[in-house]
């Protein structure tokens, strides 16, 4: 079930960017041959998803997603081995996102509150509430096995990305500190539990709020059963 929701977090939040204007990413490289690269990797990669959903994941060849694309099925191979690889390859794009948006964040900015604004600039700003069908639809998709198992192979080093914005964030480093790793972890956890109530919610509702909700629970919760004052056992 696990993995299902993390397969359903890296289609999901892409299918909700589709349907809005596309969110502009703050890491587009200086050349215009790596501008190129990057429309064209993010183009099949949409096209994967949209393609999925339509048709369904067993009824979506390389060739179609690369004529979708307006590319060739060689281009496609140039930049992904699989259609999965496609559509999960996403995901990593936009934990990338998330955190070029948190190096952005002002400097006096509270932690949570910079990793909140960072993780929501990556989402729709508005309101769309995705049809009835289309979130079957989704689901159908998110719970192929072949999907789940690309997904679970980017898992970590999405979480890498997130942790070394929160290391630089805080003036340490992955080596010698574990907090960014914990916390980059949390806020993946509360992100995928957003996407899990979101698939589940009927009827359907925008995915944006609950991706605050649960960020905002997490972190309430976490003031409750660790007061500020209260010492953790072993610590010292």
């Amino acid at each position: 079930m696990l993995a299902a929701v993390a397969a359903a977090h890296a289609l999901t939040s892409s299918l909700e960017q589709l349907a809005q204007c596309p969110v502009a990413s703050s890491e587009v490289p200086p050349g215009l041959r790596e501008r190129k690269k990057v429309a064209t990797r993010r183009a099949l990669g949409e096209a994967a998803v949209r393609l999925a959903v339509e048709r369904g994941l067993d009824n979506v060849l390389v060739e179609d997603i690369a004529e979708a694309a307006g590319v060739s099925a060689r281009t496609f191979n140039n930049y992904f081995a699989s259609k999965y690889e496609a559509i999960c390859a996403l995901q990593q794009d936009r934990a990338m996102r998330i955190g070029e948006a948190l190096r952005g964040r002002p400097a006096g900015e509270p932690l949570w509150e910079s990793v909140t604004q960072a993780v929501l600039s990556q989402f729709p700003p508005v309101s769309h509430t995705p049809d009835r069908e289309w979130i079957e639809r989704i689901r159908l998709v998110v719970t192929s096995p072949a999907l789940v198992g690309e997904y679970l192979k980017i898992q970590g080093l999405v979480q890498y990305h997130l942790a070394a914005a929160i290391a630089e964030r805080l003036g340490t480093s992955l080596g010698s500190d574990m907090f960014p790793r914990i916390m980059a972890g949390a806020v993946q956890a509360a992100m995928q539990a957003a996407v899990e109530r979101w698939l589940r919610s009927d009827p359907p509702v925008p995915v944006t709020p609950l991706i605050r909700q649960s960020l905002r629970q997490f972190a309430e919760g976490m003031r409750s059963v660790l007061p500020a004052k209260t010492e953790l056992a072993g610590s010292g």
